[in-house]
Formats: structure tokens, sequence, C-alpha cells
């Protein structure tokens, strides 16, 4: 179950001054992660505290445009899985442009025209299995849709994952796949559980042999001993970045700079890395075990059509897996 929590962060080992600025921060970053991230980060700014909401995308979206309707939002800072919900808020004016972040080794291609958000990590995602389960491992995303295997496969909801909702609009925009693949796995006995977490667990513990995940999540479990592994698909992957963004209203504009600044350097890249995330500096290794970046195969997806069909792609699956 996705879990909402709201954390003022202790910067231990600092004495925070009277003139100490508090910076809030919404994410859909794992919660562990995000304790490391702000330590790191307060090593370089101990001058800001930072205060923490966590929780997937859609509820992270879905809590900033109640407080948008109610008059503002307190957060300074967001940090989420996808660049179409940042596409949104772009078009609705609620970011604030800052054209001096450092976005030096970052692929352009990658970048918004505009400096509104930023990309901050590669997120891929495959197909994770227990390999106690499981003899023959699958190779391609269509081998998900056979009954034998979709029969004992789960997978993250777009109604609660901003990487799931990338996921499935990308994959009904392909023509050798649409909506017919998505509901071949429903029609073979494919589950739906929430986000990313609640996939990892059921494949862990057996529950189901098969599942769509995002590679770190997996990747990290292994290397801790989860009797799971991953594949990355024979027609590729889908990916998100996790842009980072200043809120068009904050009143911490500094502290928010900084903290896009950081999320942007060579130690918030090494980091990423550390915690399972593919590199977007070039130069950067990627973590033990994964292939190299530039031989991943990503599939494209059309942005504005994704923006556009969210809805739609949210209401189709809803009605195939429940919601």
């Amino acid at each position: 179950m996705t879990r909402t929590l709201l954390l003022t962060t202790a910067l231990t080992g600092f004495a925070l001054s009277a003139q100490a600025e508090t910076l809030t921060v919404y994410t859909s970053q794992p919660q562990d992660q995000m304790t490391e991230v702000i330590a790191a980060f307060n090593e370089e700014h101990p001058e800001i505290e930072v205060e923490l909401f966590r929780s997937g995308t859609t509820e992270v979206m879905a809590k900033l445009q109640a407080e948008f309707a109610a008059g503002g939002s307190p957060a300074d800072v967001l940090l989420i899985a996808d660049a179409v919900a940042m596409t949104q808020l772009k078009q609705d004016d609620r970011l604030m442009a800052y054209p001096q972040a450092p976005t030096d080794g970052i692929s352009p291609a990658l970048l918004d025209d505009d400096q509104m958000f930023f990309p901050t990590k590669l997120i891929t995602t495959g197909i994770v299995y227990n390999a106690n389960l499981v003899d023959t491992p699958p190779t391609s995303w269509a081998d998900l849709a056979k009954p034998d295997v979709a029969s004992r496969t789960i997978m993250p909801s777009p109604l609660y994952s901003g990487a799931a909702a990338i996921h499935v609009g990308t994959l009904v925009q392909q023509p050798d796949m649409g909506w017919e693949f998505i509901e071949a796995m429903a029609d073979g006995g494919a589950v739906a559980g929430q986000g990313n977490g609640t996939v990892l667990e059921a494949v862990a513990r057996g529950e189901k042999a098969y599942g769509v995940l995002v590679e770190y999540m997996a990747m990290n479990a292994k290397d801790q001993g989860s009797p799971v592994d991953f594949v990355f698909p024979s027609e590729g992957v889908t990916a998100v970045t996790q842009p980072v963004a200043i809120m068009a209203g904050t009143d911490a504009p500094e502290a928010a700079k900084a903290f896009v600044d950081w999320q942007l350097s060579q130690a918030a890249q090494a980091q990423s890395v550390d915690q399972g995330y593919f590199p977007l500096l070039e130069g950067m290794e990627a973590p033990g075990g994964y292939p190299d970046p530039a031989t991943l195969t990503v599939i494209e997806a059309d942005n504005a059509r994704l923006l556009s069909d969210g809805d739609e792609v949210k209401q189709t699956f809803a009605d195939l897996y429940g919601g």
C-alpha cells in the first residue's frame, strides 16, 4: 500500500542558525533514498532545513491540485517520476524557470526547452521475476501476454505510479503492442497492484512469479539477497527521468535553486549510482550488473500524447484491471 509520509528532517551534527531556511520538497522517490539524499544535501547546505512530503507521483499531483484549488501549496521543490506531469504543471504556470541550472554533461534531448524542470536520473521499466519459481526467464514484453505467464504476473497501476502511467501510455502508442497487448495480459490473468513496491513484494515473496517493475528496485533487492532477477526486454524499455523543478509560488527560491543545483551535481549523480540508478551525466558508469546506458533501447513515446491521453489511459486500464 502506498504510504504518505510527512517528515521534518533533523540536521544531525549541525546547529541551525536563526537565519536557517526551510525548504519543502514533494517527491515520489522512495523514503529511504530521500533520507540519504537530504543527509548528503545538508552536508553541503547545513543552513537549509528540509521538510519532505513523500508519496506516489499520482498522489503527489493530487495533493498539489487540491492545494492549488484551496489557494496555494507550501511546496518549494517537486521531484517526481515523470516529465509528463511536469509538462502539465508547466502549462499551468506552476513552475519557475531556472536558466542558470548547471546542466553541462546532460543530453540536451532530455532537457526542457524552457528550463523549468530538469532530469535527475534515468529510470527504466522492464520485467522482474522470482528466480526460485521461473526456470526459463522471459526475454520480451510479448512473453508476458502468454497465458501461463500472464496468470502469474503483477504490474503497477498508472492510477498510483507515474512510471507506470508512462509505461502503459508508451506501450499503447506502439503499433505492434497497443491496447491489444495490455488487454491480452488482463485476459490471461495478470493483475495490477498499486505502486512499484507492491509489485516487488509480491514477486519477492513468491505470490507472483513475474512483475513489471522499475529496474533499480529489482536490482537493489537482488543485491540484498532477494530471490529476484531482472530482464531488459528485447523490444526495449520504457523510461522516466525523475525531473526536479522549482514551484512558481516558492517563498525560498535561493534554497530551491541550491537543491536543484545539488541534484544535478557530480556528487548527487554518484549517490544515484550507489542507490542503483543509471546516471545522467556523460562519462559516469552505471551500477554494477547494469548494462551500459549507451546500449539501452528506450521505447520512444510522444510526450504530448502521453499528456493529452493520460486520463483516457488510466480509465481504460482501470476498466481492464480494476481501480
